[in-house]
């Protein structure tokens, strides 16, 4: 999927799927994504340890949903319920979120984090694997893991018009189904899916969000863009 595929920004809820999305998470990031999916008609599985309560968060993405189901769950039950999982925690606590989702057979986890720490602006900051989303891949089999949804602030997971379209998400992964699905879930949600390759080059798509947190916390351009691919026309 090109960017040349312009998304549409509005959402099309009429022709998502039944099946839940799972979103293990429920910061900026997980509840953006909760509210934008819904939004374009997927029910919505939150997974959240202990007896936090999310009521206010639920009654906020039930107001997209136009009639989805929206629920909140253990993170394992939220699992075992959808076929796509979103993984929308810090980057530090990525691994042992997913110790806490029981089997994954058949399972795509989408890898949303970044391994950044802050040395007077962002630091890539990858384990031994190469990125977060390639250990995640050694950690979590025999799911497939996709890089994708981490190149930007909360503010366009929930809203993802750019120059009127949707903002660009890389995605790397070696499963070339799951990445369509992937694609498939951005393209109705108003993103632009581009694939960048095999789940090797998920570094680099690590490291163009470290270049936007560094742009906009530490560059002065603040947090309203997005690193695009822009083609020349004729």
């Amino acid at each position: 999927m090109s960017s040349a595929e312009q998304s549409p920004v509005a959402p099309t809820a009429q022709a998502a799927p039944a099946a839940p999305v799972a979103i293990i998470g429920t910061g900026r990031v997980g509840a953006a994504l909760g509210k934008r999916f819904a939004s374009a008609g997927y029910p919505i599985r939150f997974g959240v340890r202990g007896d936090k309560d999310l009521s206010e968060l639920l009654d906020q993405v039930r107001a997209t949903a136009g009639g989805v189901s929206v629920e909140a769950k253990s993170p394992m039950k939220a699992a075992r319920e959808a076929e796509l999982i979103f993984l929308a925690v810090p980057g530090g606590a990525l691994f042992d979120a997913v110790s806490s989702l029981g089997p994954l057979m058949g399972k795509v986890l989408v890898d949303c984090t970044n391994p950044v720490r802050w040395d007077k602006g962002p630091v890539w900051d990858p384990p031994e694997a190469g990125s977060n989303a390639q250990a995640l891949q050694a950690l979590a089999q025999p799911a497939v893991v996709v890089k994708a949804f981490n190149g930007f602030g909360a503010e366009f997971h929930e809203d993802p018009e750019l120059g009127g379209r949707g903002i660009d998400v890389f995605m790397a992964g070696d499963d070339e189904g799951a990445k369509a699905r992937v694609a498939e879930i951005a393209l109705r949600s108003g993103f632009c899916p581009v694939d960048a390759g095999p789940l090797r080059n998920a570094g680099l798509v690590e490291n163009a969000a470290v270049l936007w947190i560094h742009l906009a916390m530490v560059g002065g351009q603040g947090r309203d863009f997005g690193l695009c691919l822009v083609r020349r026309e004729g």
